[in-house]
């Protein structure tokens, strides 16, 4: 399954301050019955975003119209827990392209590399620093350079760089899954197997 391309993002950013952030947090188990990779934005953060009528929960900053957004910005060890690629599903149907986090578990941080989410690692120091500015003003906008590995504060121009796996990186760049990536190389393949 094809993603969108991942170049330069700009946006404002959604934070989520809480730490130990697990994937039955992020989509509860219940909802992991479908098999398609769609609809599973309605259900991220389920349990913290509704009430148990079903009603939104004014202090979940999901439901707060002061923020929004394309980068989730979250605690420390955010996605651990079990290895569920729903949670990764729901976080991109729900319209985030990046998490920016100072520790994410490892099968998470490989999920999000897979389903063309960006998880951008950062050092404690900087996380504080876009938590703090995005606290003091919602509108405040982060820059996030695939490229470049970079990531910047706009209104400060403070900057960290980030590691990516360069296979990975290529593949987000160009929108490919594992199995495009293979598509895109058809020709290629066809070649080498007439030339043995």
């Amino acid at each position: 399954m094809a993603y969108d391309k991942f170049e330069v993002l700009t946006s404002r950013v959604v934070p989520l301050s809480s730490e130990n952030v697990d994937t039955d947090q992020i989509i509860p188990a219940r909802f992991l019955k479908a098999t398609e990779r769609e609809g599973f934005g309605d259900n991220l953060f389920r349990d913290w975003r509704y009430d148990n009528e079903g009603n939104p929960k004014a202090d979940f900053v999901l439901n707060d119209p002061t923020y929004s957004g394309k980068i989730l910005l979250a605690g420390k060890n955010f996605g651990s827990g079990s290895s569920r690629e729903h949670a990764v599903w729901a976080i991109y149907d729900y319209g985030f392209r990046c998490v920016v986090s100072s520790f994410f578990a490892d099968i998470f941080k490989n999920n999000c590399l897979n389903i063309g989410v960006l998880p951008v690692t950062v050092s404690p120091k900087f996380a504080d620093e876009l938590f703090s500015a995005v606290e003091a003003n919602p509108e405040v906008e982060v820059e996030v350079d695939i490229k470049k590995q970079t990531i910047t504060l706009l209104s400060t121009g403070n900057a960290e760089s980030f590691d990516i796996n360069s296979y990975k990186k290529d593949n987000m760049l160009n929108g490919f899954d594992d199995i495009d990536y293979l598509l895109n190389l058809k020709e290629e393949i066809v070649q080498f197997e007439a030339n043995k």
